[in-house]
């Protein structure tokens, strides 16, 4: 007898001794658990990857959740290349498709191998290579796996071409299996490694994804060698030929982006992940419209190409819809034109600039210290604070005089909304952007009064959302991102319902802002909206607020670093974009004017010496006029309170006795004749002449300067803080 017949005949006894263990060993003994259906392990398969898909289950982007390793998404075998599915049987079980689970003759030829002290050779069939994957007992330990767990493998395998069909088990191996470093699954090695779907490998890329198999951490020129002797088997030895440079560059690919990844809103990706974990199958259905969210980047490309020289370079643009708070689109970046096209600027804090205004003007409307025909002066200004004297000043460096609040809010008049703030107070005003979700991290103190200026920091979605508020008539609630599987909680009042109509009307006036913005600019649609423009400090933020009958868009623009821009305003920086946007979700929808609320007063309004023109004005139930005045003129005579300053806060000292704290008044161009002035507080004559003293006491206080007459010639408001409440003191 030949030595080769010799060792066919050992090899099988040898598998024909295995197979008699196998079946001799009992099967129910430990009571190991029930292998899974091959369903279940399907439905198990979770991604390393949240897919984010819009409102229709289009996929807009990709966020990693799992960072132990990367899982693309279950590929059906019918969806893997033949190519592929040739290649793995080849190098990993030959008689797949004629074995019940076990290559006998390869496993005794194994044995023999080891028995004769020669090379080991891998015997394990996909069956079982798969049963240890789904079985922690049988994965393999650091120094091999026992003749033991040999047989419980072997045996489990048998069990599984029982319950699975083969295709079953070949897709199921596909995407379970490791193949390089932390790719998991045919979906992640196609992608990433080489840059295409599973169904598009070739017989080369096939070839080196099955020799990875073999050894997931193998260094290139054993992946190149495993992958030649595949080759040379289902496609010649010439497919080989110019291999070893297209593995190493694919083995160094591990780490990049998989290939056709969506990207269309990775911003949103990220905000929607860390609202939500996700759910199975590793896919979240959205609120985004993709549609929309891709008309959106390109307005966002078009209008800032080119504007790197006036130091516009990034741009945040938000779309909610007014009824639902569904967020339809959110483009956080202006991508490669940005210098931080990572950064989410869409909740990114910046200083908020006149869109602060329509919430104060609605404040003071509705607690009925103005209405919109209500004149307001427009001239310099200066308020003595803690930190000193603030001198706000208009855009334009200019001052208009008397204007209503019609005119003051929609032409965004800075020294007016200051004026109003000093009636409301800025505590009052802190307190009502809160109540609209505005992310304040300071009391009104803290900002003063150049909180009505937009001094606070707040982020584009917050203060889109704000302005939704007013969209709804004054009902607040959050954003949404995700649809609700129950019904939505129930909006809260933040703004009165009639201040809300009368703001939207200023803000949808175009006579009303044609002062600054002009009759035609970008504020200006062929349908019924409602606008507001801003500014911060420096002009490094631009904004563009408002809303139509169905939508509420926001729009920032501005550069990363903080610079201020070059020539660049809210009109003419973000408001483009803006027009632009409302233009395409209106291109074929109606947005007719709301309907006033049946409790506004109309009224016809003329204005005293033609300072506007008459007009059709709105009023809360109430505050109606026919004609509107200015309050006279403070008398003649030059005098003018010198001191206290307005707006002047007084502390009283707890360790000086009262009646040694006492304020100076004191008049400036004092007439010089006998006739007496007049120091008035509250309704008490307090002082007179020139100078006179007033011991104060806690509160707010009109200190008015009279003449002889009872004419007023000026007067100043103050507060005095009483004394503090000392604790434990008899």
């Amino acid at each position: 007898m030949t030595g080769g017949a010799a060792a066919r005949r050992a090899r099988r006894f040898a598998a024909a001794a295995m197979a008699a263990a196998c079946l001799a060993a009992p099967v129910a003994t430990a009571g190991p658990a029930a292998l899974p259906s091959f369903e279940s392990v399907r439905a198990a398969f979770q991604p390393s990857d949240l897919l984010v898909l819009d409102r229709h289950g289009e996929a807009v982007a990709a966020m990693r959740m799992d960072y132990r390793e990367r899982r693309g998404g279950w590929v059906p075998l019918g969806d893997v290349s033949v190519a592929l599915r040739r290649a793995v049987l080849l190098s990993e079980d030959r008689r797949f498709h004629e074995h019940g689970g076990v290559d006998w003759l390869a496993l005794a030829a194994a044995g023999w191998d080891r028995i004769r002290g020669g090379a080991s050779r891998g015997a394990s069939t996909v069956s079982m290579q798969l049963v240890a994957m789904l079985d922690d007992s049988l994965r393999r330990p650091g120094g091999g796996r026992s003749l033991g767990q040999k047989l419980d493998q072997a045996r489990r395998a048998w069990q599984l071409e029982a319950a699975w069909t083969k295709e079953q088990i070949l897709e199921a191996y596909l995407n379970l299996a490791a193949f390089r470093g932390e790719l998991r699954g045919i979906e992640a090695v196609s992608r990433v490694m080489f840059g295409k779907h599973p169904h598009g490998l070739d017989p080369r890329e096939s070839a080196v994804a099955a020799a990875l198999l073999r050894g997931p951490n193998a260094g290139p020129g054993r992946v190149a060698a495993r992958a030649c002797a595949i080759l040379g088997e289902s496609a010649g030895q010439q497919a080989c030929a110019g291999l070893a440079p297209h593995v190493h560059q694919w083995l160094h690919a591990t780490s990049r982006p998989a290939a056709d990844q969506p990207s269309l809103a990775p911003h949103f990706a990220r905000a929607v992940a860390a609202q939500r974990r996700p759910e199975s199958g590793g896919a979240l259905r959205t609120t985004l419209d993709a549609a929309l969210q891709r008309e959106v980047v390109r307005s966002v490309r078009r209008h800032l190409a080119g504007m790197g020289n006036a130091r516009l370079t990034d741009a945040a643009v938000v779309v909610l819809d007014n009824h639902t708070g569904e967020v339809l689109a959110y483009v956080g970046s202006s991508g490669g034109v940005s210098a931080a096209g990572e950064v989410d600027h869409v909740r990114a804090r910046r200083q908020a600039g006149s869109t602060l205004k329509p919430f104060l003007y609605a404040l003071a409307l509705e607690s009925r210290y103005l209405t919109a025909a209500s004149l307001l002066e427009d001239s310099a200004l200066d308020v003595a604070t803690a930190s000193g004297l603030y001198i706000p000043q208009n855009y334009d460096q200019g001052h208009a005089g008397l204007v209503s609040v019609r005119s003051a809010l929609a032409s965004s008049l800075n020294i007016p909304a200051v004026r109003t703030l000093m009636m409301v107070g800025p505590e009052r005003f802190a307190d009502r952007l809160r109540r609209l979700g505005l992310p304040l991290k300071h009391d009104g103190d803290h900002y003063g009064y150049s909180l009505s200026l937009g001094s606070a920091d707040v982020d584009l979605l917050s203060l889109a959302n704000a302005y939704r508020v007013l969209a709804r008539g004054g009902m607040h609630d959050e954003p949404v991102m995700v649809p609700r599987p129950e019904a939505a909680p129930e909006p809260l009042r933040a703004v009165d319902p009639l201040a809300s109509w009368i703001v939207a009307d200023i803000l949808s006036d175009r006579r009303a802002r044609a002062q600054t913005f002009g009759l035609e600019s970008a504020l200006a649609t062929r349908f019924w909206t409602a606008v507001k423009t801003g500014t911060s400090k420096d002009m490094r933020d631009n904004w563009c607020l408002g809303w139509s009958s169905r939508y509420t868009v926001g729009v920032w623009v501005g550069n990363s670093a903080g610079l201020s821009m070059r020539d660049v305003s809210g009109v003419s920086g973000a408001a483009p974009i803006w027009h632009e946007v409302m233009s395409y979700l209106h291109a074929r929808e109606p947005s007719p004017r709301p309907a006033p609320p049946a409790t506004l007063e109309r009224r016809r309004i003329t204005f005293a010496d033609d300072l506007e023109a008459p007009r059709t004005e709105y009023f809360l139930p109430g505050t109606a006029v026919a004609r509107v005045e200015p309050l006279p003129r403070l008398a003649s005579g030059g005098a003018r309170i010198a001191s206290p300053l307005a707006d002047t806060v007084i502390a009283l000292d707890p360790d000086m006795p009262m009646d040694n704290q006492r304020l100076p008044l004191r008049a400036a161009q004092a007439p010089a004749g006998p006739a007496p002035l007049h120091w008035r507080i509250g309704s008490a004559v307090v002082g007179q002449g020139a100078s006179a003293y007033w011991t104060p006491r806690p509160g707010r206080h009109r200190i008015v300067l009279q003449d002889a007459s009872g004419a007023v010639l000026d007067e100043v408001r103050i507060q005095v803080r009483g004394l503090p409440r000392m604790q434990g003191r008899h």
